[in-house]
């Protein structure tokens, strides 16, 4: 594999993770929204719980299909983290 094709699949990698983080950034804050709404509008039915549980769902299939079952906090994520902690120890 070249330089040419690590690049592609590093790119293609970090779009969708991006593509995770920003669906999970409008999912926090379109249900804050609804929240909020549901507070004003109507306080004795709460049905802001729905759109969240269900886009949720969704969310979390998203995340899956992005890091995998392990991907998240498998050995793999904590390879990388030890990594990244011992690299800014030696940056200090």
């Amino acid at each position: 594999m070249d330089d040419a094709d690590n690049y592609a699949r590093a790119r293609t990698r970090v779009r969708q993770i991006k593509g995770f983080y920003i669906h999970a950034t409008v999912y926090v804050l379109v249900n804050a929204f609804l929240l909020i709404t549901n507070i004003i509008s109507s306080r004795g039915t709460i049905w802001f719980v729905w759109p969240l549980f269900g886009w949720g769902i969704g969310l979390v299939a998203h995340g899956i299909a992005v890091f995998g079952l392990r991907g998240l906090w498998g050995p793999e994520w904590e390879e990388r983290k030890i990594k990244e902690l011992i690299q800014k120890n030696r940056s200090r």
